[in-house]
C-alpha cells in the first residue's frame, strides 16, 4: 500500500508574492471546482460553466486584497502543483478583530479523496491561532453537498442555517450552513 504525498504549504500575505504561474494554477484550479459542481461562485463569477476568464477578474480581486494583517492566502502543492487554497480573512474592527473568516475553500478535482482539504483547514487552524493570534474562525457553506459533515469531523460547529438562500439553479435552493470553530 502506498501512503500518499502530504501537501506542502504556502502562505502568500502580499500581492507581488503571487508568481504568474501561480496565478494561472490558482485560476484554473478556480475554473475546475467550480465547473465540477464546487461551491466557490464568488460576486462576478457567473453559474456554471465557467472559463478562466470569467474567473480571472475575481482572483485578481483576491490577490490585490492581501494583506499581512487582513487576508491571507493559503496554497496547497503536490509535487509542484497546485492542489488547493483558502483565504483567510480578518475584519480590523475591534468588536470582531479577534474573529476570522475562511473563505473558497477548494481542492482541485485532480487531487480530490487525497487528504488535501484536511490538510488545508488543519494549517489554517494553526496559522489563525499561531500567526494572526484570531480566538475563532467563522466559514458558510453551501448546504446539499454535505460539507457540514467535512467540518464537523474537523470540529467545527454548525452554528446556523439560512435556508434556501443560495440560488444554485432555477429551482435548486440550498441552505446557507454557518460554521464555526474555537482556536
Amino acid at each position: 500500500m502506498t501512503v500518499p504525498a502530504s501537501p506542502e504549504f504556502l502562505q502568500i500575505t502580499r500581492p507581488h508574492e503571487i508568481t504568474p504561474d501561480l496565478r494561472r494554477q490558482l485560476v484554473g484550479c478556480w475554473e475546475a471546482v467550480i465547473n465540477a459542481g464546487g461551491a466557490v461562485i464568488a460576486p462576478g463569477i457567473p453559474l456554471p460553466p465557467v472559463s478562466a476568464r470569467d474567473v480571472g477578474p475575481a482572483a485578481e480581486r483576491l490577490i490585490a486584497g492581501l494583506d499581512p494583517e487582513r487576508n491571507r492566502l493559503l496554497v496547497a502543492t503536490l509535487d509542484g502543483s497546485l492542489a488547493g487554497w483558502l483565504i483567510i480573512r480578518r475584519d480590523l474592527h475591534p468588536l470582531i478583530a479577534h474573529c476570522g473568516v475562511v473563505n473558497h475553500v477548494q481542492t482541485h478535482p485532480h487531487f480530490r479523496r487525497r487528504g488535501i482539504g484536511t490538510a488545508l483547514m488543519t494549517r489554517v487552524r494553526e496559522i489563525a491561532a499561531e500567526d494572526m493570534k484570531l480566538e475563532q474562525l467563522q466559514l458558510s457553506a453551501r448546504g446539499g453537498l454535505g460539507l457540514e459533515h467535512f467540518y464537523r469531523s474537523l470540529g467545527w460547529t454548525e452554528v446556523g442555517r439560512w435556508p434556501g438562500a443560495l440560488r444554485v439553479a432555477p429551482g435548486d435552493d440550498r441552505d446557507d450552513i454557518l460554521m464555526c470553530l474555537s482556536l
